[in-house]
């Protein structure tokens, strides 16, 4: 997906199409924000980077402001998933983390039409992603010293 929305410009790439410059810039911006802004020791390369696609929001001068990386059915849950979801510090409240997962949805029901969609999602965020129709399925639990409650939003072809 390509195009203006909100003042940002939205791709979501397979990473074999990423330059090494643009996967630099997605986990340098996943770092900043949840190893270091966070205050979370934990592995962000997981090794399911090369298995998934990469949304991103640009500014008009380059500036990487959102992403989220998409998870096939079978790559990280039985469904798709969406995670590693982040705006940048400087661009929150701006609804640009709403548009990120807009797209991300949209995307994975158009490339994924049987699969509905699970996230394990930081918990205080919980009432974010029910805005979108997640559902919370999951107890909280601790997830690299953060509780996250897992949560699914049904595929909108099966209703």
């Amino acid at each position: 997906m390509k195009g203006p929305k909100n003042n940002l410009t939205w791709e979501i790439k397979q990473f074999d199409l990423l330059s090494a410059s643009e996967f630099h810039d997605i986990i340098q911006l996943r770092v900043n924000v949840f190893v270091v802004e966070q205050a979370c020791a934990y592995a962000e390369l997981d090794g399911k980077d090369p298995e998934c696609l990469h949304a991103t929001g640009r500014s008009k001068d380059g500036q990487l402001l959102a992403v989220s990386r998409i998870g096939p059915p079978g790559i990280i849950y039985s469904y798709a998933s969406i995670g590693r979801v982040v705006t940048a510090r400087e661009s929150r409240g701006l609804g640009y983390g709403k548009d990120l997962m807009r797209n991300c949805i949209d995307f994975c029901f158009r490339t994924y039409p049987e699969s509905s969609i699970k996230i394990a999602a930081q918990k205080y965020l919980e009432p974010f992603y029910l805005e979108f129709g997640f559902e919370t399925v999951s107890d909280e639990y601790p997830w690299d010293g953060i509780d996250h409650v897992d949560m699914i939003l049904a595929n909108r072809s099966s209703n």
